[in-house]
């Protein structure tokens, strides 16, 4: 069947014949690439990684696919790999979500090699954005650290991103303070749920730290293969898991706390219901027997002083003396 013959179609022009010109092809996507070049050492710091700052990280960079994989994950524990020209490290860091109100956890994806670090937070991490911009910003302190080598760098990054911890610690000390305060003010009942969100920071807070330890165990043995030559860098090393023991330490101190207030709490409650029970109790014995009496009198067959004004004024003056006689007695036994 021979082809039949394609329509032509007009080409669009303006009112006077002009051909209207086409739209331009939009740019291309950048990806989100930051970096810092000083002395020989690149620190490249990428935010929110997707699959164009992957694409980027490939064809800069020769690490394993599996690495690539991992930092765009979000479910990776924290750990460190060692390959034989960079290191892979997994960093777990607590952040704070003002949107849920309680603690979150931000991950820090690390490449060290000879002559460069790369820093990939899952999300903006304080302490990561605010030593990245005073090493741009101050070429002062972008030669000191630099110079060092890539070694001193990680050092720096790590050891402010714990010191970042202690801040947020002394916040969660100062709930502390307050809540015991809360407890004897009356306000027992409101500083339960306070003392539950409490823990659960706390709870959150140790969920971040704890699995760092054997990581920082890790760094601190294989670390002296990215150290500067001329630079003894294992007591800084060690700060930082001192750092990390205090954080420890400070977060058990914490939780033993919560559960001393929570038991202080729930002890000031028993012992406010227990006065109120107390209370009641006696006012109902008091009434009891003045109850026993007038029910007497009131009772449909002949009782003494029946029908005289006197006796309704005689009833009343021996339920005033049982009264008294019984809240004295009570008052007496320190009952009430």
């Amino acid at each position: 069947m021979p082809n039949l013959p394609k329509p032509r179609l007009p080409r669009p022009r303006g009112r006077r014949g002009e051909l209207v010109s086409q739209p331009a092809a939009p740019e291309p996507q950048q990806p989100n690439v930051e970096q810092i070049d000083s002395d020989g050492l690149r620190w490249v710091n990428i935010e929110w990684p997707g699959s164009l700052e992957r694409t980027w990280l490939e064809e800069h960079f020769d690490f394993h696919a599996l690495d690539l994989e991992d930092v765009l994950s979000r479910n990776q524990r924290p750990k460190i790999d060692v390959y034989d020209d960079y290191l892979f490290i997994v960093l777990h860091l607590p952040v704070f979500d003002p949107q849920a109100g309680r603690l979150g956890t931000g991950e820090l994806d690390v490449f060290v090699g000879p002559d460069y670090v790369v820093t990939i937070p899952n999300l903006p991490l304080q302490p990561v954005e605010y030593l990245f911009e005073r090493c741009r910003a101050k070429e002062e302190l972008r030669e000191q650290l630099f110079s060092r080598g890539s070694g001193y760098l990680l050092y720096r990054l790590v050891d402010d991103s714990f010191d970042y911890c202690f801040p947020m610690l002394r916040k969660i000390g100062n709930k502390l303070d307050a809540l015991e305060d809360q407890i004897f003010e009356e306000r027992a009942e409101e500083v339960v749920r306070d003392i539950s969100n409490v823990k659960q920071e706390i709870i959150n807070f140790r969920k971040v730290i704890r699995p760092q330890r054997p990581v920082l165990r890790e760094l601190e043995r294989v670390k002296q293969r990215y150290l500067a030559s001329d630079l003894d860098l294992e007591i800084y090393f060690d700060d930082i898991v001192d750092a990390h023991e205090r954080i420890w330490d400070m977060l058990e101190n914490y939780k033993e706390v919560a559960e001393a207030l929570e038991e202080t709490n729930e002890s000031v409650i028993s012992h406010r219901l227990n006065d109120i029970l107390r209370v009641l109790t006696a006012i109902s014995v008091v009434i009891l027997p003045l109850t026993l009496i007038a029910s007497v009198m009131g009772m449909n067959t002949w009782v003494p002083s029946e029908g005289h004004e006197a006796g309704f004024f005689t009833v009343l003056g021996i339920m005033a003396v049982v009264l008294v006689g019984m809240v004295a007695y009570f008052r007496r036994r320190k009952w009430l």
